[in-house]
């Protein structure tokens, strides 16, 4: 494949100088001699390296990299710059820039360099790309998931997306139920009208039945003209019941018999109108403990549960974790928002959230870390306070492995240890003896390993825990 570079510079003499340099069979060189074009090109085409000059008429190089991160554009720059002005090629580091060169280039380092920056956006383009296909093939009419719940859930809406028989979604609340809907009325094929979608909940219940079957004009006060209702709206396509559990009884009837024959009139009308809509229904509570409490009634229940399909909640699906992350992200892009990376560490916080209002509320707090973040990583302590870990979180390794293994055995060795003791000087409040016993290690290797670790043996000592505890009582309050 070939790599594509751009070089920026509105110095024609150097861009001749450094196309030439460049120049072999599997690299393609463009040259810019302005920020705006360079930009320009850039949304045109895929460039793997842009080495530019920080120094430029029209969108300066800083400028030029904040959009290129802005825009999410799959570029890896490397900068360049005079002796004057290395604060700035400081400054393009932290906005995502590679490296950067000094002026006059030394071109053995620049051929280095842009190797390695070639080499290394491969590697990106080849992630990028298999996250797209894990994209693609784990998504189903804008619901994602690769766990076995999951992969139940898009299989049962496949199975019933073709039939026009009456569909219960069950799921706590922002699990995706109207999702699901949204999948089967967009998957049925037969379906011609559009899909409209009532929220039981949120409707006074005198209004219910005139928003539900329509009324005609003078039916009531206010009445000045006829209205369809929901039932009308949907001929022909699917009509959605969400919250279908906080229907009154007296309109859960009046519902049964629409479902029994297919039928309605309006509000102060008599003429009987033959409804087609499909009905699905959706709900975050049990209606099986509302029929056995009298809450609803039971055949109206057996009339919407034909089939049923239970969205898992966010917590019985953890391993979706990253794959929704990773969707919000990309549609936050698309709104033109910051581009963000989520930290490995990060990750692992939020996985050991429980998560109670489910991906809805998941949603909310990636926009949150978006919108918060100041860099380009969204670090641990970039996490809403909200976000307490709330399960046992998982044992990781995280580690180099360019480094040589005695190196990496010793450093987590430390940190293992490093954590084992002060758990067991807590428990033992700071009693040497009493630790050492429990690590069937002698006082002198426990407080060996103090010094070595610099850990305060008087820090876990009763008075002054009780100190500390107080202090943080006295902040919090």
């Amino acid at each position: 494949m070939d790599r594509r570079i751009l070089v920026v510079d509105d110095n024609e003499e150097i861009c001749q100088q450094l196309s030439q340099f460049l120049a072999s069979p599997e690299r393609r060189i463009k040259v810019a001699h302005d920020g705006t074009t360079a930009l320009e090109w850039l949304i045109e085409r895929n460039f793997s390296v842009v080495l530019t000059d920080l120094c430029l008429p029209g969108i300066d190089g800083l400028d030029l990299i904040r959009e290129i991160r802005r825009r999410d554009l799959p570029a890896t720059v490397i900068v360049m710059t005079g002796h004057a002005s290395i604060d700035s090629a400081v400054e393009a580091m932290k906005l995502g820039a590679y490296d950067y060169l000094v002026k006059p280039v030394d071109e053995i380092r620049l051929e280095i360099l842009v190797q390695k920056a070639l080499e290394d956006r491969k590697l990106q383009d080849e992630v990028r790309s298999l996250r797209q296909g894990l994209h693609q093939r784990y998504s189903y009419h804008n619901l994602f998931g690769k766990s076995p719940r999951m992969r139940e859930v898009f299989a049962r809406v496949a199975r019933v997306s073709a039939s026009n028989c009456t569909v219960l979604i069950t799921g706590e609340t922002g699990t995706g139920k109207e999702l699901v809907a949204q999948a089967i009325h967009y998957n049925d094929t037969t379906r011609r009208g559009p899909l409209i979608a009532v929220n039981c909940a949120a409707l006074p219940e005198p209004l219910l039945e005139s928003e539900f079957f329509g009324h005609e004009k003078g039916a009531f006060t206010g009445a000045d003209r006829e209205k369809k209702g929901r039932f009308e709206q949907a001929e022909g396509g699917t009509l959605l019941l969400d919250e279908i559990g906080s229907l009154p009884m007296g309109m859960q009837a009046k519902l049964l018999r629409v479902l029994q024959d297919g039928t309605f009139e309006r509000v102060g009308g008599n003429e009987v109108i033959q409804t087609d809509a499909r009905i699905l229904a959706a709900t975050n509570i049990d209606l099986a403990e509302a029929v056995a409490a009298g809450r609803f009634r039971e055949d109206l229940y057996y009339r919407l549960n034909v089939v049923s399909i239970e969205l898992p909640p966010l917590r019985e699906r953890i391993e979706d974790l990253p794959l929704l992350i990773d969707h919000f992200l990309n549609r936050l892009r698309e709104r033109r928002f910051p581009s963000k990376t989520i930290a490995r560490e990060t990750l692992s916080r939020l996985a050991c959230y429980e998560w109670p209002g489910n991906v809805r509320e998941l949603e909310h707090v990636v926009e949150q870390m978006v919108v918060t973040t100041p860099g380009p990583s969204i670090e641990p302590e970039n996490l809403p306070p909200q976000i307490v870990s709330t399960r046992e979180e998982p044992f990781t390794l995280d580690f180099d492995l360019q480094r040589p293994l005695q190196a990496i055995t010793d450093e987590l060795t430390e940190r293992i240890e490093r954590a084992y003791l002060e758990r067991v000087l807590e428990r033992y409040r700071g009693r040497i003896d009493r630790c050492a016993e429990h690590c069937g290690l002698s006082r002198r290797s426990i407080s060996e390993k103090l010094r070595r670790y610099r850990i305060d043996k008087a820090e876990f000592k009763p008075h002054v825990s009780a100190r500390r505890n107080g202090l943080a009582m006295g902040e919090t309050a």
